[in-house]
């Protein structure tokens, strides 16, 4: 509670909290940024009062928070660009209470690369982890299409299922690009540690190879040496070559633009720090509120292209002349 001198003829005008303002200047914005770090509305207030000296009840807090509500479902319903080149997918995972009862949900998170290399987050979408089919997928492609983006060039992902179904039904042009990383690390779930340096060379000149050609020669030797003590790593690249061999179209050094999902990752990893704070979350609405001011501080050091993008889009206008043009 403020003491405000009063005055006969009411003149007396407060400078540091002016008339009928609740708040000190800037507060509001100082619990977003405190939030945004993934601090409980507890630590907010007990961090404020160690600062300020000012008691801030977790009440009001949430009332702050709770204000960006209407932010986040604007930023989800924003409009998109007719096209971005390559578009990225990834999925974390929070505990979220669902009816009375703690539920692992999945958080799919679409990166989406522009014309100029710069990256936007598309939006968020909430789904059972890993339990989502084509229906699902439909229904996220669908609404990017809704928002305006037309097409896509790439679309890189980690074997999602029912993905391709869906890709092929709301953008039937769109490369399909499997993660190496991803297809590495599910590889080498199946090889014992003593051997997983061996194995993991040996994959690497699949990738590595300069043609089609010698990756399809590299991927038999593979097989022939590999099988009899590991034969499901094979099977798991010969099941998903056809989304594994785009990447052969462009240079080694574009490559690493597509064939990795680095750059959906590290906006993973950042969000990852400020999520692993909520045990639980109440519901859906304070993922998305937490996510979306999270994302907030993460893009501000977005501020240049993507490494290698003009080589990328000089390759782009050549494979897909009349969808791209430079």
């Amino acid at each position: 509670e403020l003491a405000i001198p009063r005055d006969r003829q009411s003149t007396f005008e407060p400078v540091l909290v002016p008339k009928h303002q609740r708040r000190l200047s800037g507060l509001d914005e100082k619990i977003l940024a405190l939030y945004a770090r993934g601090m409980s509305t507890r630590d907010i207030s007990l961090h404020l009062e160690e600062l300020y000296g000012a008691q801030v009840s977790p009440a009001i807090i949430s009332e702050v928070t709770d204000r960006v509500t209407e932010d986040v479902k604007a930023w989800q319903r924003r409009p998109l660009d007719e096209l971005y080149p390559i578009t990225y997918l990834d999925a974390l995972y929070v505990n979220i209470k669902v009816a009375g009862r703690v539920s692992k949900r999945a958080v799919y998170v679409v990166l989406g690369i522009n014309r100029e290399g710069n990256k936007n987050l598309l939006g968020l979408w909430i789904g059972e982890a890993e339990a989502e089919g084509a229906k699902f997928w439909l229904k996220v492609l669908t609404d990017l299409k809704n928002r305006g983006l037309k097409d896509i060039l790439i679309a890189c992902c980690d074997g999602l299922k029912g993905f391709p179904q869906a890709i092929e039904a709301v953008y039937p042009h769109t490369q399909g690009q499997l993660c190496i990383v991803h297809l590495m690390r599910n590889s080498l779930r199946y090889v014992p540690w003593k051997d997983s340096k061996a194995v993991a060379a040996d994959l690497k000149p699949i990738y590595r190879a300069a043609t089609l050609g010698e990756a399809e020669a590299a991927l038999e030797d593979f097989a022939a040496k590999w099988d009899e003590h590991y034969p499901a790593v094979s099977q798991i690249w010969f099941r998903h070559w056809e989304n594994i061999i785009p990447i052969f179209d462009y240079p080694m050094e574009i490559r690493r633009v597509i064939y990795t999902t680095n750059a959906i990752e590290s906006v993973n990893r950042s969000l990852r720090k400020v999520v692993k704070t909520k045990a639980v979350f109440p519901d859906e609405d304070s993922v998305f509120k937490l996510m979306y001011l999270a994302m907030n501080n993460i893009s501000k050091r977005w501020n240049r292209p993507i490494k290698n993008w003009r080589a990328a889009l000089s390759h782009f206008a050549i494979l897909f002349p009349e969808r791209f043009k430079v």
